[in-house]
């Protein structure tokens, strides 16, 4: 187990890079931060030359692979770090420069254990992209398939967990300060980090996650996920099939080869909308380089290192919340958000209703050029405070790639209106599964499992209490305190207190950092 020391260092050092990049100044400034980590703010940036504007996504960069996933994390939360360091960490790049060919030749082989010659044909040494976690190479394989290997970085996983460590230890002392701090629940999201992060460092999840959703896909037309190659793949290396095609975010590419830009950003969104609330499995990183368009015109999505879940309750709420921000039902939308324990039931439903209402409104009607379900989000979350609404962990993925969603699509046809696309589809999935038929379907689908469930609960029930005899029942035995627990009660309490001021000041430090980054 890592020592305090070890983690108040390393806070103090991402606390000095944060402190020059100007990042540490909005947490002084904001009335919510507590009085212990604005004065030990002051106390980071003391000697060092700042910018006059913060850059967020500098700091994160320069302070490694970890920081910059979790910048990326917090791209989610303007609750908690505010409009602007969105913008600014929106522009974050997930890229480092690569390693070396040789490194990543002896990491292949080591992980399959045979030579790369046995598992390609050709490799380019020149890698077509490089991020914090992995990099990528185009290469042919001995059965003549052109595929991409997607190969983690040497030492990458043990990086991760160390620095990982330090932000669990870090966001404990943080909530433990109670108030605001504990109400946007900073554990919870570094432990949503952590379970992202941590798939993403295992490339046979990746390439199961990519198989899941062309499962769940096949059937939509225009919407590929490329192929895994399973023979060449394990948990440091993934061979998934080549794509040829046009980046999404190549205007006018797509223009110049005769692809129809409406129908693009259409089909994403209802792609998007399919996977999320009709399947509750989502890609979750579909930003712009992720995404290409084939000569055919098909949208073809890579990268499943990132992957969303919502069970089949919290979609419906979340079809009920979309479809009554379109429709203008805030009533409706403020019951579910009480239904779903969203918002703790001593404030006014109706009071609730009224700050949607204030939210919905202005954009109802308007193309998303005007106004965006960005800013709808912003909206959203300037009213939580009031309401006390904690942070939904579940959701933050499902906002983050919405938010990625809207901007591709308005960049295909700035006219298009993300509302008008999105509620006739689910208008048409609230009919179909929260309607009398499918209340009707789930009421015997639930009944009947209950009823094939008997015998095995009687046999259980019989298993815990057999029928009487054979040897008598012992009698109960007084519970009786052994001496070394005694003892083990009753010593003094030395060395924790002795300690107590190092965790203390790992508490600071910790607050330090994560009063801003949550």
């Amino acid at each position: 187990m890592t020592r305090p020391a070890t983690h108040i260092f390393r806070l103090l050092k991402w606390g000095r890079i944060l402190a020059r990049h100007g990042a540490l100044r909005p947490i002084e400034r904001n009335p919510e931060t507590p009085a212990q980590v604005r004065r030990l703010c002051r106390l980071a940036r003391l000697g060092t030359v700042q910018p006059k504007e913060p850059d967020f996504a500098s700091a994160f960069q320069a302070i490694g692979p970890a920081a910059i996933k979790l910048g990326q994390t917090l791209a989610t939360r303007p609750d908690i770090v505010g409009e602007r360091a969105v913008r600014n960490l929106l522009t974050l790049q997930d890229s480092l420069p690569p390693v070396p060919f040789s490194e990543i030749a002896r990491s292949i082989e080591s992980s399959f254990e045979r030579s790369l010659s046995d598992l390609y044909e050709y490799i380019d040494e020149v890698a077509v992209g490089a991020a914090s976690i992995a990099q990528v190479h185009k290469a042919v394989t001995t059965d003549g398939v052109t595929v991409a290997v997607k190969v983690l970085r040497p030492g990458i996983r043990e990086q991760f967990a160390s620095d990982i460590e330090t932000y669990e230890w870090a966001a404990a002392h943080l909530e433990a300060l109670g108030g605001e701090a504990k109400r946007l629940r900073p554990r919870l999201v570094i432990a949503n980090f952590k379970r992202w992060t941590l798939r993403e460092l295992d490339l046979r999840r990746e390439a199961a996650s990519a198989s899941e959703l062309s499962e769940a896909m096949h059937a939509v037309p225009g919407y590929c996920i490329p192929t895994v190659d399973w023979d060449r793949t394990n948990g440091r290396v993934m061979t998934i099939e080549w794509i040829d095609g046009v980046k999404i975010s190549d205007r006018a590419a797509l223009i110049a080869a005769g692809h129809d830009l409406p129908s693009l950003a259409q089909r994403l969104v209802l792609a998007f909308l399919r996977q999320a609330i009709s399947g509750g499995f989502f890609h979750a990183d579909m930003h712009q380089g992720n995404l290409f368009v084939r000569a055919d015109g098909a949208i073809v999505a890579i990268d499943f290192g990132i992957m969303g879940r919502i069970d089949r309750r919290a979609r419906a709420w979340l079809a009920e919340i979309l479809y009554g921000l379109t429709t203008g039902n805030y009533r409706r939308v403020a019951e579910i958000h009480f239904e779903a324990q969203y918002v703790p039931s001593y404030h006014n439903i109706d009071e609730f209703a009224t700050a949607l209402r204030a939210v919905g409104e202005p954009m109802r009607g308007k193309p998303v050029g005007e106004l965006s379900v960005g800013q709808m989000l912003d909206g959203l979350f300037a009213i939580t405070r009031d309401f006390d609404m904690q942070t939904q962990p579940h959701l933050l993925l499902l906002q983050k790639t919405m938010v990625m969603v809207e901007g591709i699509a308005t960049q295909l046809d700035p006219s298009i209106n993300l509302w008008d696309t999105a509620a006739p589809y689910v208008r048409e999935w609230i009919r179909d599964e929260l309607g009398p038929e499918a209340a009707i379907a789930d009421k015997l689908r639930t009944d009947t499992q209950t009823l094939l469930r008997i015998p095995e609960l009687i046999r259980r029930i019989e298993d815990r209490f057999p029928p009487k005899g054979g040897a008598p029942e012992a009698p109960p035995l007084p519970d009786i305190e052994l001496i070394w627990e005694r003892r083990e009660r009753t010593r003094r309490p030395v060395l924790p207190y002795a300690l107590s001021a190092a965790l203390g000041a790992g508490a600071l430090y910790a607050g330090m950092v994560l009063g801003w980054v949550g």
